[in-house]
């Protein structure tokens, strides 16, 4: 099994909560960067103790994750990252250009020496909003995007493009990727929808804060539609998030959750924007049904039922291994994405050095 490590770049001061767009009224510069500077400082800390993957998302208009171009902050783990992987898990491509998409991509994959991971997401349906994207157009507008990225990334002639949504006279990117014949893409497999175009396609997948109860339906499912499609994934090509603290007692690792909140962004949100409401609900977006899961923790009983539904890892090295293997003989996934929204100082900084060496080591066998 492989393991990577999540860091959202939170907004490490006051910030408005409950309702998206976030005013930036509380936002202080010096803040930001202080948080810019801790994100650093994690991931750097992440590929010295044995982490496979650093991954990095793409979000707007909100503290919880200062990342609105995940290709930029992905520009800077290159020179940071010196071992692991550096993942994609963005960009929101329907949003996007997907030939700059392609380019950018392409990019990082040539600075880093061929160590990209190509998550390309379909996103979050408030976010649509900003760039005047409809949700209901999101799934084909995604897959659309898919399939002329992989074409920028494999096609060595110029060529055209004239899609439903999008449209190019003639394309030839440079640089290429390094990886052959691109790098490893992934996609949110949540509906069956996006399992059977995953499956289709020969993509990977990926569960972010779901259950694991629900994502094994949706794997299964997945793999049933690659046998039909004449193929077989492999582990490591489904994906699951979840999050992660690791201490030196199981007592206090939940209870430090209590006090931070749990670490999980909060995506009930109240939209401002009435029309994009009524919008998301035709679009039959795939997350509105868990969005009661993520809200704060505020009980031990809140924090058990969340590591028993395989929604966190907590506790000492020796509990984690155990809740690893528990959502390994379920899932079957090969990659666990690890987040640490939950933001604890140097508290953090420990569970991620704890993990990676007394968890990792014991788990890359599974």
């Amino acid at each position: 099994m492989k393991i990577a490590l999540f860091c959202n770049t939170r907004y490490a001061g006051d910030a408005p909560k409950g309702v998206w767009p976030v005013p930036g009224h509380t936002y202080m510069p010096e803040v930001a960067t202080r948080s810019m500077d801790r994100t650093l400082e994690q991931i750097r800390l992440g590929d010295e103790v044995g982490f496979d993957w650093l991954t990095v998302a793409e979000h707007h208009f909100a503290p919880f994750s200062m990342s609105p171009n995940p290709n930029v902050l992905a520009g800077a783990l290159t020179q940071v990252v010196k071992r692991a992987k550096i993942a994609l898990l963005g960009p929101d491509v329907p949003v996007l250009n997907p030939v700059r998409v392609a380019e950018e991509i392409a990019m990082l994959d040539t600075i880093s020496g061929g160590r990209i991971i190509a998550g390309l997401m379909r996103g979050t349906p408030n976010e649509y909003v900003t760039y005047n994207i409809n949700p209901a157009e999101s799934r084909e507008r995604f897959q659309e995007a898919v399939q002329l990225i992989r074409m920028c990334w494999t096609e060595p002639q110029p060529f055209g493009w004239q899609g439903r949504y999008y449209q190019h006279r003639s394309i030839s990117i440079w640089p290429r990727p390094v990886q052959q014949p691109h790098p490893p893409i992934y996609m949110s497999a949540a509906t069956p929808e996006s399992g059977e175009f995953a499956a289709q396609n020969r993509l990977g997948i990926g569960f972010a804060f779901t259950t694991v109860q629900i994502a094994s339906v949706a794997a299964d499912y997945y793999r049933k539609q690659c046998e039909l499609n004449g193929w077989t994934p492999t582990p490591d090509q489904v994906i699951y998030r979840l999050g992660m603290h690791c201490t030196e007692d199981d007592e206090e690792g939940i209870e430090d959750l209590i006090e931070a909140g749990g670490g999980q962004p909060a995506v009930g949100l109240t939209m401002t924007n009435k029309a994009l409401e009524s919008a998301v609900a035709k679009s039959g977006y795939y997350g509105r049904d868990i969005d009661k899961q993520r809200a704060r923790l505020q009980s031990r009983g809140e924090v058990r039922d969340r590591i028993e539904k395989g929604q966190v890892l907590v506790g000492t090295p020796k509990t984690i291994i155990a809740q690893i293997r528990r959502i390994k003989d379920i899932l079957g996934c090969g990659i666990l994405d690890l987040s640490i929204g939950a933001q604890m100082g140097d508290k953090t900084l420990k569970s991620i050095e704890m993990f990676g060496k007394k968890v990792i080591p014991e788990i890359q066998a599974l």
